[in-house]
């Protein structure tokens, strides 16, 4: 490396590797962070509901390609315009959306690094009072009508006073959810992706159908594992066939906690394992797999909502094929130690570049992290000016280099 000051101990990460056809040039990968800076500044969010990348959004994401990373996912897009959880949540169901994130992509590529699209249906999760909710006309849907608890800690919440959440409808034709996938994927690619992330976890519409106490169906779609695993498979197959198998990757979150979903330990490993064999014989790209922190999980008298396991090491072993990668609170050294060791094969970063557009290089070079993250503007609930978008999202600071010998 080119710093005297860089930890042998860390090489892995600046060591490249094959993900499907694509090679990355070090193991810094970026986990969807959700930010809400898509929205056309002038045109009020209540009237048009675009949610269309700005060129904050593009700034933000060249920014991090520039700092070092190789891979990264966007936030979650929604893959319909219903299923609104929140205001100015991103999307990839609209052209005028495709043409936004071109401008991220383009950007992204010129930097070096590649970038995959995170696509996901909220479920039960959406809010009948958001902007893009009233505008699609459609109602709130999931695999069976059962409500999520008020006082959670959904943090994109933007309003705290009832009604909240919304009653879901219970979906009567699964497989026109699993076609808005396809579609979404079809836009991904015509907006220069790499590949897909489909997110299959958070307690969103994937993971609803996962979990034996959201999904109370008796049709073919619940039930037995093999039919409440059904709906991710036939999800995973198309997307798969639009981008290529080995183009799709998949976040899981078995911990469960978020958004008031879980399941005990022996049902939870018996539908994951089924979950990752199957997926395994498709020749995915990877499975993002987190692991259980606090943060993620709704603490209700007193008692966590999620599971907490080690969900790397009784997962993995499912997977012959596919990657595992890990994500949640990894440090670079545990990250290092960890695919040393076999027990990952990669890890995602979030909150480190959030604050810190040039990540990679500053582990690279021994640089001190800037820990100062700007928590006020993580999320916003309003219409924003330019200027004010671009706070605590591009203004952080790049480090300075040390001079090459």
């Amino acid at each position: 490396m080119s710093s005297s000051n860089f930890n042998k101990e860390l090489s892995v990460l600046f060591t490249p590797m094959k993900l499907g056809p694509l090679t990355l040039r070090n193991k810094f990968f970026i986990a969807a962070l959700t930010r809400d800076r898509n929205v056309g500044v002038g045109s009020p969010a209540s009237a048009t509901n675009t949610n269309v990348p700005t060129d904050v959004t593009t700034e933000h994401y060249r920014q991090r390609a520039k700092g070092g990373a190789s891979l990264i996912v966007t936030e979650a897009l929604q893959v319909t315009q219903h299923g609104a959880p929140w205001p100015y949540a991103g999307g990839i169901w609209s052209e005028a959306q495709v043409q936004g994130w071109k401008k991220v992509t383009d950007a992204v590529h010129e930097e070096g690094a590649y970038i995959y699209a995170q696509i996901w249906h909220p479920g039960r999760v959406a809010q009948l009072d958001t902007p893009g909710q009233n505008a699609s006309g459609e109602l709130v849907y999931a695999p069976s009508a059962i409500q999520v608890r008020p006082g959670g800690i959904n943090r994109f919440r933007y309003r705290e006073e009832e009604p909240w959440p919304s009653m879901p409808v219970e979906i009567k034709d699964p497989k026109k959810f699993i076609e808005q996938h396809r579609q979404a994927a079809l836009k991904a690619k015509e907006a220069g992706f790499d590949g897909v992330e489909i997110h299959a976890g958070g307690g969103f519409l994937i993971h609803e159908f996962l979990d034996k106490t959201l999904n109370k169906r008796t049709d073919e779609w619940g039930g037995s594992v093999e039919n409440r695993a059904k709906f991710a498979l036939e999800v995973f197959k198309a997307v798969a066939g639009v981008f290529g198998p080995d183009r799709v990757g998949v976040k899981i979150q078995p911990t469960g906690g978020y958004n008031d979903v879980g399941m005990p330990l022996e049902d939870t490993v018996e539908t994951f394992g089924y979950l990752l064999t199957e997926a395994d014989k498709l020749g995915l790209a990877y499975f993002q797999v987190l692991r259980y922190h606090k943060s993620t999980d709704e603490f209700r008298d007193g008692k966590g909502v999620g599971l907490n396991h080690d969900t790397i090491k009784i997962y993995k072993p499912f997977l012959k094929k596919t990657y595992l990668f890990g994500n949640q609170s990894y440090t670079p050294s545990e990250a290092a130690e960890h695919i040393n060791s076999g027990k990952v094969d990669g890890v995602f970063f979030g909150l480190p570049w959030i604050a810190n557009p040039d990540f990679a290089k500053r582990v690279e070079y021994g640089i001190p992290l800037n820990e100062k993250v700007d928590i006020s503007r993580l999320y916003h609930p309003q219409e924003l000016t330019a200027e004010e978008l671009r706070k605590g999202y591009t203004d952080y600071p790049f480090a300075e280099l040390p001079l090459a010998n």
